[in-house]
């Protein structure tokens, strides 16, 4: 985050920043501590309104996956890993209703967890 900028804000701004993609942010989705490197990951549920996307300054390469697509094994950071299974076991479960205004999953991240 920026100085002055809300989580929302800068959810959107990262998300240009690493994807070169805009964003419509939604509620928050989770928030995961990671303790051993002083951070808190917190991710939202968003809209992305078109196709539009590409490596920024901090990405080598962006791309959008299907579920049963993406490389598991090659997300750099648990928290990633971690969001994207409880979104698709919510979404399976049909626990993302879109009237719902938030949904909060929360964890802590273990050391031995590559971050």
């Amino acid at each position: 985050m920026e100085l002055g900028e809300s989580t929302s804000a800068g959810a959107a701004r990262e998300t240009f920043e690493e994807a070169g993609a805009t964003v419509e942010i939604g509620p928050l989705y989770s928030l995961l501590n990671v303790p051993h490197a002083e951070q808190v990951h917190l991710f939202y549920l968003a809209k992305m309104p078109t196709p539009e996307f590409s490596a920024g300054e901090e990405s080598l390469e962006v791309a959008l996956f299907l579920e049963h697509e993406i490389p598991w094994d090659e997300l750099a950071f648990p928290t990633v890993k971690q969001t994207l299974e409880w979104y698709f076991a919510d979404r399976a479960a049909g626990r993302l209703d879109s009237q719902v205004e938030i949904h909060v999953r929360s964890r802590d991240i273990q050391s031995s967890e590559k971050i």
